[in-house]
């Protein structure tokens, strides 16, 4: 399977670079997934596409301010640090850039030497292992230092930056925002909430694979980025619940979708408690096991992303979808739309 099968036009304008005023003012598109029917609508009209039962699940991962920037202690060179994974200690999984700038043994300094590190290790595409050093906590330390991690195409300033967090982040860790969920305003999950929708959270760290391209042709080729998840019991029990009184289960995001499909996959269907590392890759040909439906956000062309569409609603509705998205003028990406497949 060809990625040049997932590709699509996509002008440059409609990429969305600064967040509405209102998060659930945004447009939204209901696509059938069985007959590729589109609706258009507002995102605070998706409450009357649910129905009593029905469970949304929602990624409460927060985004850290991981962008750092510093200075080469020996050379005062510039050095741009986004913090993507924490591992042993202090020790971090990151990106660097400019990468050949920043060797084993290179000595780092931020915030006037509030924040040290040195490299202990090097890795394909600007990877560096970096140590740190500081005093206090790392992560009141980080939220002096560091600027939230935007992706490249948003070339705007944030001004506020809990606008790239969702109103229900709790769980610190990911290098991005689980972006279908910044839809979301506290009065309209009340709203779901009193409609009789259950409402449950799981976690999974947004990482490396966010940021990475898909290189190769072959879609088989692609390898994932491993990313952290966890699902409580309660979550787990609602889960079994829904699906046993035949409520449907709807995903917010791609990110609670590779949870709830590896968790599935691991038992049968059943949800269970379970935390662990997922490199789950959904593209068309795979079999859900755990959602109905789900709502997401407009995404890159040939990104592992419209794959993961494409597998639930059919690659030819998708790409007719997005087509008409671009006709309709919808804005994309992580400030942008947002879809309901259902």
């Amino acid at each position: 399977m060809k990625v040049d099968l997932f590709d699509f036009h996509l002008p440059e304008e409609l990429i969305a670079q600064v967040p509405l005023k209102n998060r659930a003012d945004s447009r939204l598109m209901v696509l059938d997934k069985q007959t590729g029917a589109i609706h258009h609508t507002v995102f605070k009209n998706c409450k009357d596409f649910l129905r009593e039962g029905d469970c949304l699940v929602l990624n409460d991962t927060k985004v850290l301010p991981a962008r750092l920037f510093g200075i080469k202690d020996d050379t005062g060179a510039k050095i741009e640090v986004l913090l993507l994974k924490q591992l042993e200690g202090d020790q971090w999984e990151t990106l660097v850039k400019p990468a050949k700038r920043v060797k084993v043994g290179t000595k780092l300094s931020f915030g006037d030497g509030l924040l040290t590190a040195v490299c202990t290790d090097e890795a394909d595409h600007g990877g560096r292992t970096l140590e740190f050093r500081y005093e206090g906590i790392f992560y009141e330390v980080l939220d002096r230092l560091g600027e939230m991690p935007l992706p490249p195409y948003i070339k705007e300033q944030l001004e506020d930056r809990d606008r790239y967090q969702t109103v229900y982040a709790r769980e610190p860790g990911s290098a991005a925002a689980p972006t279908a969920g910044l839809h979301f305003t506290e009065a309209l999950l009340d709203e779901i909430r009193k409609m009789g929708v259950h409402i449950v959270f799981i976690t999974l760290h947004v990482g490396l694979g966010t940021f990475r391209p898909v290189s190769v042709d072959d879609v088989l080729e692609h390898e994932m980025h491993a990313e952290f998840y966890m699902m409580t019991e309660e979550t787990a029990r609602v889960l079994n619940d829904v699906r046993n009184s035949g409520g449907r289960i709807i995903s917010v995001g791609t990110t609670s979708t590779r949870t709830l499909e590896t968790i599935a996959a691991q038992t049968d269907g059943v949800f269970t408690e379970s935390s662990g590392w997922t490199t789950i890759f959904i593209y068309p040909g795979y079999q859900f096991k755990a959602i109905d439906g789900m709502i997401t956000n407009f995404h890159l062309p040939k990104s592992t992303l419209i794959m993961l569409v494409s597998a639930l609603a059919g690659r030819e509705n998708i790409l007719h979808a997005y087509k008409t998205a671009v006709q309709e003028q919808y804005r994309f990406f992580s400030f942008g739309d947002a879809m309901l497949i259902i």
